[in-house]
């Protein structure tokens, strides 16, 4: 049983619409995918409607931008009930703050001589819930300017580079005590990726375990090392932790993120399955 628990739509910065990512799934062998579309639910009643068709299970879920001292950290969130007023009201904020910056991003970018417009950022974004940077970068390789996102981010909109902008990120523990109260588990994405080992350390990992009743942590990640995979599978398994494998798939907005490269073991898989269950949360027909 071959399960991916991380990707994205065109809901996001992904670039398959979600029956198009449920249709790749199962040419890719997947029996069970998760929808985690950053900062939103909006994707999931389509990919929901796709599974049947195309016999693969969706679990329903969400990746929370958050913020740890001065590094970004995403939390997924899996089960979460789609209409608890707390969360919602939550990513609203993070949406409207990605939305905000990008007319700064725009100028900075315009200062620093790469000519395109906001219109162009929401032409590429064609429609998606959450925009954000890897559209900014979209709306580059359209004018022509950089080749791909890669190297969008690489040159101009990484931090330190010209086009960066700081944007609002929810409080990490706070983000996930909101996924505990919309009745979701609570999973760190790549938690040792980007840098991020730097603030998520075993320490930090373990107090968000035993204070927060974080459920899982991401292990097998196509940006993590095979050292950092294996102290990570050894400290979750330390703390009780669920250890997930995932591609962070995007389509072809990500180099080497194939969907179903890493995979989530089917014990884990009904591991996080009965922690949604216990806590109250959505394991919809087709999730199950």
């Amino acid at each position: 049983m071959r399960i991916d628990l991380h990707t994205h739509s065109t809901v996001s910065d992904g670039t398959d619409s979600p029956t198009r990512l449920v249709m790749r799934a199962a040419y890719a062998g997947l029996a069970v995918v998760g929808l985690t579309d950053h900062d939103t639910f909006d994707g999931l009643g389509e990919a929901m409607a796709a599974g049947p068709r195309f016999g693969v299970k969706v679990l329903p879920g969400l990746e929370v931008s958050c913020q740890l001292g001065d590094h970004e950290i995403h939390l997924l969130g899996y089960g979460c009930r789609r209409d608890d007023a707390n969360l919602l009201a939550e990513l609203e904020l993070l949406r409207n703050s990605r939305t905000g910056r990008l007319l700064r991003m725009v100028e900075a970018l315009r200062a620093a001589g790469i000519g395109i417009t906001l219109e162009d950022v929401r032409t590429a974004a064609s429609g998606a819930s959450t925009i954000g940077r890897p559209h900014v970068a979209d709306a580059m390789i359209a004018r022509g300017y950089v080749a791909d996102r890669d190297e969008a981010f690489r040159d101009w909109l990484n931090e330190g580079r010209p086009g960066f902008v700081r944007r609002y990120s929810c409080d990490l523990t706070q983000a996930v005590d909101l996924v505990h109260g919309a009745g979701g588990a609570a999973v760190l994405a790549h938690p040792w990726a980007r840098g991020a080992d730097a603030v998520l350390t075993p320490d930090t990992i373990a107090a968000l375990t035993h204070e927060h009743q974080l459920e899982g942590i991401e292990v097998d990640h196509p940006d993590h090392t095979p050292e950092q995979r294996s102290l990570l599978f050894d400290l979750g398994g330390r703390l009780g932790l669920i250890r997930t494998g995932s591609s962070d798939y995007h389509g072809s907005g990500k180099k080497d993120h194939e969907l179903g490269c890493e995979t989530t073991r089917e014990t884990a898989y009904r591991e996080l399955c009965t922690r949604i269950q216990m806590r109250g949360g959505l394991l919809w027909r087709s999730a199950v």
